[in-house]
């Protein structure tokens, strides 16, 4: 059975996905100690959607992300249970955190123990840019990202992407409105606070989030204003 059958099974019509398996072997934290490989599955979000967020995220935002995540959250249960029924241990991390993810190590450094970019730019998907949301070849950062953690050998994983293709490009350090981006360029050895201020990114999304409903952390700005991915 080749795994990559019941992944592709459980993707929904009409929508865009990429799709990225990857050797994990000694990146993972203790706690996913019996998995050793990734499968990684992006959602295309929808570019009239993404297009009109340039200025400030609003309620159709809003409404798309929690429905992508909820869609890539039954996607990877889906494929999860499957191969556990199949005899291979599967393990799937949903894509956005949720009040038990929350500990001590998160308030923090804002950081968890998992990362579902590091599983795609292991996968060859793309890198990470200087907003730090992942860049994807196909369609910049306009995706959502679910995995999936396993322990088969994934014999079809792409080469790993390890440093940045972002260039002299700064959209999103010049557009981002919390001034959260140095506009330093990543690479696997480059700490996340070289380049991006995640308190900063935080404070400014309850700002903004907070402008569409009680309690919402959202911005989004740097995903519609990267030229990666637009159409």
């Amino acid at each position: 059975m080749r795994i990559s059958e019941t992944v592709e099974k459980y993707l929904r019509s009409g929508r865009d996905y990429l799709i990225g398996y990857a050797d994990l072997r000694n990146l993972l934290a203790p706690k996913y100690a019996p998995y050793g490989y990734g499968i990684v599955i992006g959602r295309r979000l929808d570019d009239p959607v993404i297009d009109a967020i340039e200025s400030g995220p609003n309620a159709d935002y809003y409404n798309l992300y929690r429905s992508v995540n909820t869609e890539l959250a039954e996607i990877a249960s889906g494929i999860s249970a499957e191969l556990g029924s199949k005899g291979i241990k599967a393990f799937d991390i949903r894509p956005s955190l949720t009040a038990k993810d929350r500990n001590e190590h998160f308030d923090q450094t804002l950081s968890l123990d998992f990362s579902h970019k590091m599983v795609a730019t292991r996968a060859g998907l793309g890198w990470i840019g200087k907003s730090g949301l992942l860049v994807t070849y196909e369609y910049g950062p306009r995706v959502r990202l679910v995995s999936v953690l396993v322990d088969r050998p994934l014999d079809y994983c792409r080469e790993p992407v390890l440093t940045s293709e972002c260039g002299a490009c700064d959209q999103c350090v010049q557009n981002c409105p919390a001034k959260a981006l140095s506009g330093k360029e990543w690479d696997i050895t480059t700490k996340r606070e070289e380049f991006f201020d995640a308190f900063a990114c935080r404070e400014k999304c309850r700002e903004l989030g907070g402008l569409i409903g009680e309690g919402i952390r959202l911005c989004g700005i740097c995903v519609s204003v990267c030229p990666v991915g637009k159409h």
